[in-house]
């Protein structure tokens, strides 16, 4: 992943280049962790996915309502 030449915090833009070792690995920290909530976020769409195919899957082989009875209590 490449870093961006400027980056802006709190309405401040710096150069990344005058930023020291330290700031400039927070940085880097920032980025691997947005790039890890995007993955995530691609995994948690895709369960969702699946989910509401297993729930169309179910609504399909449920007898009509009609065909259901109800228990005695």
């Amino acid at each position: 992943m490449t870093q961006p030449e400027n980056i802006t915090v709190n309405g401040t833009t710096f150069a990344l280049a005058s930023l020291n070792d330290a700031a400039r690995a927070h940085v880097a920290s920032i980025q691997a962790v947005d790039a890890e909530i995007a993955r995530l976020q691609l995994q948690l769409g895709i369960a969702r996915t699946a989910r509401n195919a297993y729930v169309g899957a179910l609504m399909g082989s449920l007898p009509a309502p009609e065909a259901v009875q109800e228990q005695p209590e």
